[in-house]
C-alpha cells in the first residue's frame, strides 16, 4: 500500500543528534519537527537537512500540549505519522515494513522500541511501542510519560509490526528534573490514573525521597484500576529498594517475597531477593533464587523487564553461592556464562580463575 508517511517531532538543544535522526527518518516523505526553544543550532541544522521546522515558546511547559501542537503542523493529508524523539533511530527499511503492515481499517501500529543497550552492545530492556499512527482522531494526553488517546468515531485498530525496530541512544547528561513537578501535576489532574502514581513513586525512588516513594506505590497499588500484575510486581520490588534504603531489611524482604507472589513469571523480583541475600551473605538463599530465575527463560516485552536479571549478573551471583556452598564445579558453569556474557569483565575473568584453580586442587 502506497501512502503518505509523515515524521514529526519536538526538540529542545539537541544539534549533536540531528544527522544521526535524520539519516533515520529519510524514509519519510515529510519530517515536522516543533523547536521548542533551543539555543545551540539544532533548529538551522534541521532545516539544512530538509526538515520542516517550527519554533515556539511554551510556558507552563507540558509535553504532551507541545506534541499536540507538533502534530497539529503536519498535514491533514497525511496518512500515517511516526512520532519519535532526536536521541531515537529507526533501524532502514522500516517504511516498506510499515506500508507492509498497513491496513485500511488500522489507525495505529505497534513497534519494537529498545530503551537501552548493554555494555556488550546487546539490547537491553525492549518492547512494543505505539507511537505510529494515523494521522487524524490522535491527540497527546498527560503532562509527561504522554500517550496516545483515541477520539474517532471508527474503532481503534492496532496492528503488530516486530520488523520495525525504533532504538534509543540518550543523552546521560541530560537532566529529567523536569519530570518530578510533572509527574505530580499529572497524578493531581487524575489520581485514579494507576500508571501515572506508578511512575510517580519510581520518580520518588529515584530522588531518594524514601518515604513518599512507599507511601505512593502504596497508593498505586491500591487503585482499582492498577490490575497489571508486571507493573504492580515493579512497585512492590521500588517499595523493598526504598525499605532497605532505609535499612529495614527485614520489610524490603517482605516486599520482595509479594513481589515474587504477584508476579511468579518475571525474574525480576528472584533477582533482586537474590541481591538482597548476596549483601547478607546467606548463600543457600543467593543460590536459590538464582535457579528460581533462571528457570524463567521468556523475557517479557513490556518496559517493566530489566537489564540485571537477564545480563551476567544472576550467573555471577550463582558463582559465588556455589563458590561459596562449596559446589565448585556448578560455580565454574556458572561463572563461564557470565564471562561469556560479559568478557571485558576483569572481576569475572578473574572470578572464573580462582574457580578453576579450585577445582585443579581438587578441593
Amino acid at each position: 500500500m502506497k501512502l503518505k508517511v509523515a515524521v514529526y517531532a519536538i526538540s529542545k538543544n539537541e544539534e549533536q543528534f540531528v544527522d544521526r535522526w535524520m539519516d533515520s527518518m529519510k524514509e519519510a516523505d515529510l519530517v515536522v519537527v516543533t523547536d521548542t526553544g533551543s539555543m545551540d543550532g539544532t533548529a538551522a541544522k534541521l532545516e539544512s537537512r530538509g526538515a520542516v521546522v517550527h519554533r515556539i515558546h511554551l510556558n507552563p511547559w507540558r509535553f504532551d500540549v507541545a506534541r499536540n501542537i507538533s502534530l497539529q503542523f503536519v498535514p491533514r493529508d497525511i496518512d500515517v505519522c511516526v512520532c519519535t524523539d532526536l536521541d531515537e533511530v529507526l533501524e532502514p527499511g522500516w517504511r516498506k515494513k510499515l506500508e507492509a503492515a498497513w491496513t485500511p481499517d488500522m489507525t495505529r501500529l505497534k513497534y519494537m522500541y529498545t530503551w537501552n543497550f548493554l555494555p556488550d552492545g546487546n539490547r537491553g530492556v525492549t518492547f512494543w511501542y505505539e507511537k505510529i499512527h494515523r494521522r487524524n482522531g490522535f491527540r497527546w494526553t498527560h503532562p509527561v510519560h504522554e500517550i496516545l488517546a483515541y477520539y474517532g468515531d471508527d474503532p481503534d485498530v492496532y496492528g503488530w509490526e516486530a520488523g520495525i525496530q525504533l532504538n534509543h541512544y540518550p543523552d546521560p547528561a541530560k537532566s529529567r528534573g523536569q519530570y518530578l513537578p510533572l509527574l505530580e501535576l499529572a497524578v493531581k489532574e487524575d489520581p485514579e490514573d494507576d500508571r501515572n502514581m506508578h511512575y510517580l513513586g519510581r520518580e520518588y525512588m529515584y530522588y531518594g525521597m524514601w518515604d513518599k516513594c512507599i507511601e505512593t506505590l502504596k497508593k498505586h497499588l491500591a487503585l482499582p484500576r492498577s490490575r497489571w500484575k508486571d507493573e504492580r510486581c515493579a512497585s512492590m520490588r521500588y517499595i523493598a529498594r526504598a525499605c532497605k534504603a532505609k535499612n529495614d531489611i527485614s520489610e524490603a524482604k517482605c516486599w520482595l517475597y509479594k513481589a515474587i507472589a504477584e508476579a511468579p513469571n518475571l525474574r525480576e523480583p528472584y533477582a533482586e531477593m537474590a541481591q538482597l541475600a548476596y549483601e547478607a551473605r546467606d548463600w543457600p538463599a543467593v543460590y536459590h533464587m538464582v535457579e528460581e530465575a533462571l528457570r524463567i527463560i521468556e523475557r517479557p516485552l513490556s518496559y517493566i523487564s530489566e537489564s540485571f536479571a537477564w545480563d551476567f549478573s544472576l550467573y555471577d551471583l550463582g558463582a559465588l553461592s556455589c563458590y561459596e556452598l562449596g559446589m565448585y564445579e556448578k560455580a565454574y558453569r556458572f561463572a563461564e556464562q557470565a564471562v561469556k556474557m560479559a568478557p571485558n569483565d576483569q572481576r569475572l575473568r578473574s572470578n572464573l580463575e580462582i574457580i578453576s584453580e579450585k577445582i585443579k586442587a581438587g578441593l
